[in-house]
C-alpha cells in the first residue's frame, strides 16, 4: 500500500517547464475525477434500498486497524523485492491486476455503456450459474446475471488489459487505476466522522513515517509494476506517448481522502456545504504537496498536506457555523 507523490526521473532527461505543469495538472484532474463521481455514486448507493447496492461501511475499528495492516503490507512487500527477483514478481502482480483490472474497469464502464447502447440492437439476458449436488440437496456457487452490455463492457476492458500486460503502457495503467479509484471510492463508505478522523490521523503517521524514515515506501512505490498508482509524463511533449519521464501518484491518496469527503455529502442534507469546502481543500492539499515536492526535488508523503487540508477545513467551517458537535455526532 502507498500514498505518496513521487517524481520519477529516467535517466538524466529534464522536461521542460510546460510539461512539467502538464504532468502535474494532469495527476489532480485525475485524482478529482473518481473523488467526485465516486462519492455521489456511493451516496447514491447508500441511499438505495437494494442490500446489494448498499456500500461497505468502515466501522472505527477498522479505522485504527488499517495503518498497521498497511505497515505490514508494505513492509512485506519491501522484503520480497529485497530477496526476490522482482521480475518474478511483478509478473505474478500483472496477471493478479490482469483479472481485478478487467473486472473494475468492466463495472467502471457498465453505466455509460447503458446511455450509448442502441435501442434498436437486442440486449439478451445470460446467466452463469454453478451448482453443487443434485436434487433437493442443490445448492447455488455461483449464480450471475449479466447481458449484451455487460459482454461489451467485459471485451473493452479485455482489450486494455491485454495492453496492458504486454505494453505496461501509462495509459493503460491509467484507465486501470481509475477504475480501481473510482469502484474503492463507491463501494466504501464511513460510519461518522470521528472515524475518518481516525482512519486519516493514522494514515498521515503512516505516510510520514514510512517516506521521511525509511526508503520503504519509495523503493516500493519504483519497483511495483501494477496499476496501483496513477502516472502522466513529463517529457510528454518532447517524446509524445512513448515518454518515460514519470511523475506518479498513488491511488491511496485519493481512496483515503475520499472516505472523509463523501461522508461530508450526508451532512446537513438541505446543503453540500462541506462536500464542496473539502473537495476544494483537497486540491489546495494536493496542490501543495505538487509545489513542495517541485521546491525540495525529494518525494513527498502527500496525506502530510492532504490530512490537515481535508479535516481542517470542514472542522473550521462547522466551528465557525456552530454545528460542530452536530458533526461529530
Amino acid at each position: 500500500m502507498r500514498s505518496t507523490l513521487i517524481n520519477g526521473t529516467a535517466g538524466r532527461f529534464v522536461s521542460s517547464p510546460e510539461g512539467t505543469a502538464l504532468a502535474y495538472g494532469s495527476l489532480l484532474f485525475m485524482a478529482l475525477l473518481p473523488i467526485f463521481f465516486g462519492a455521489l455514486r456511493s451516496v447514491g448507493c447508500s441511499k438505495s434500498k437494494n442490500a446489494s447496492d448498499m456500500p461497505e461501511t468502515i466501522t472505527s475499528r477498522d479505522a485504527a486497524r488499517f495503518p498497521i495492516i498497511a505497515s505490514c503490507t508494505l513492509f512485506g512487500l519491501y522484503l520480497f523485492f529485497k530477496i526476490f527477483s522482482q521480475e518474478y514478481i511483478n509478473l505474478l502482480l500483472s496477471m493478479y491486476f490482469f483479472v481485478l483490472g478487467i473486472l473494475a474497469l468492466s463495472h467502471t464502464m457498465s453505466p455509460f455503456m447503458c446511455r450509448v447502447f442502441p435501442a434498436n440492437l437486442p440486449n439478451k439476458q445470460y446467466q452463469l450459474l454453478f451448482t453443487q449436488g443434485s436434487g433437493e440437496s442443490k445448492e447455488e456457487i455461483v449464480n450471475y446475471e449479466f447481458d449484451t452490455k455487460d459482454l461489451i463492457c467485459l471485451g473493452i476492458s479485455s482489450v486494455v488489459g491485454v495492453w496492458y500486460v504486454l505494453k505496461k503502457h501509462w495509459i493503460a495503467n491509467n484507465l486501470f487505476g481509475l477504475a480501481f479509484a473510482l469502484n474503492g471510492v463507491e463501494l466504501l463508505h464511513l460510519n461518522n466522522v470521528s472515524t475518518g478522523c481516525i482512519l486519516l490521523g493514522g494514515l498521515f503517521v503512516y505516510d510520514v513515517f514510512w517516506v521521511f524514515g525509511t526508503n520503504v515506501m519509495v523503493t516500493v512505490a519504483k519497483s511495483f509494476e501494477a496499476p496501483i498508482k496513477l502516472v502522466f509524463p513529463q517529457d510528454l511533449l518532447e517524446k509524445g506517448l512513448d515518454a518515460s519521464n514519470f511523475a506518479m501518484l498513488g491511488l491511496g491518496d485519493i481512496l483515503f481522502c475520499h472516505f472523509f469527503l463523501s461522508f461530508t455529502l450526508s451532512l446537513k442534507k438541505n446543503t453540500r456545504t462541506y462536500f464542496y469546502t473539502s473537495f476544494l481543500a483537497y486540491i489546495f492539499g494536493l496542490g501543495l504537496t505538487i509545489f513542495v515536492m517541485h521546491t525540495f526535488k525529494h518525494a513527498q508523503p502527500a496525506l502530510l498536506y492532504l490530512v490537515p487540508a481535508c479535516v481542517g477545513f470542514p472542522v473550521l467551517l462547522a466551528l465557525f457555523k456552530g454545528e460542530l458537535t452536530e458533526m461529530f455526532r
